[in-house]
């Protein structure tokens, strides 16, 4: 319980990917994957994000009621359309399928994204901007598709966002802060999804003290990490995770070989 809430909360954000880490944990302690949990332990980093973005989101309820400005409420809500609507025609293949819980899967996306992220600073961008408003449509829509990408496991929601942000002319620091925006309406759509169901609600019931040890384990270690990696992107760019990520995939790739 403590484990997995440790790995949801830390990993969520830190751009290595929260599904692959969970996958490796659920299958090294257990063998197998937990889809339903792995979804209601989103609520803990759920609340991580709101409550250290608190003050950006009222900012930007206040724009669209007050000032009538509606455009980075615009661009965050195209950024969430790809991955909403594939999350929710997709959500019965997801759930069963051995694809979205497998090793093998997990080690090749974290090569993959690793890659990306080391050389990402010597790639082509568009030219920069300050922050999310600045999007255009289209740029906004391509962070979303990113963003649909991250629903296979070792991909990493904040890793694909970010990296999709920096291309789309964001500095790290933005594009960070733009992808934890945008993943709100995703967080919150995954939240309501698991209660809609009476067997998702019948497990919450079941399994409620270990999830309210898991989510409240996700939710400090979410904070934490939120915060450390905002102060990082300042300074720095996303090479070190793409380092932890290749390494991580070495390893298990040859844990895979040797079984």
């Amino acid at each position: 319980m403590v484990i997995l809430g440790l790995t949801q909360g830390l990993t969520e954000f830190i751009p290595i990917s929260s599904s692959g880490h969970l996958v490796i944990v659920q299958q090294i302690f257990s063998g197998a994957s937990d889809h339903t949990f792995l979804e209601f332990i989103n609520i803990g980093t759920l609340l991580a994000l709101v409550v250290y973005f608190w003050k950006r989101i009222l900012a930007i309820c206040r724009d669209v009621f007050v000032n009538k400005n509606i455009i980075l409420a615009r661009n965050i809500i195209i950024t969430s359309v790809p991955a909403g609507i594939v999350g929710y025609f997709l959500a019965d293949f997801i759930d069963s399928s051995s694809f979205f819980g497998s090793l093998v899967v997990v080690t090749i996306t974290l090569a993959v994204v690793g890659i990306v992220m080391i050389v990402l600073e010597k790639l082509p961008k568009a030219p920069p901007i300050t922050d999310g408003e600045k999007l255009s449509s289209w740029r906004a829509l391509a962070i979303g598709i990113a963003q649909m990408l991250a629903l296979i496991p070792g991909v990493s929601r904040s890793g694909s966002t970010i990296i999709a942000g920096r291309l789309a002319g964001l500095n790290p620091a933005a594009a960070a802060e733009y992808s934890f925006l945008a993943s709100l309406p995703i967080m919150v759509g995954v939240t309501l999804k698991v209660f809609i169901t009476s067997n998702d609600r019948t497990y919450f019931i079941e399994h409620l003290p270990m999830l309210l040890i898991s989510n409240a384990v996700a939710f400090i270690s979410g904070l934490i990490a939120v915060g450390f990696l905002m102060r990082y992107l300042s300074k720095h760019s996303l090479a070190a995770f793409g380092w932890y990520r290749l390494g991580l995939a070495s390893i298990l790739a040859i844990y895979l070989l040797v079984q």
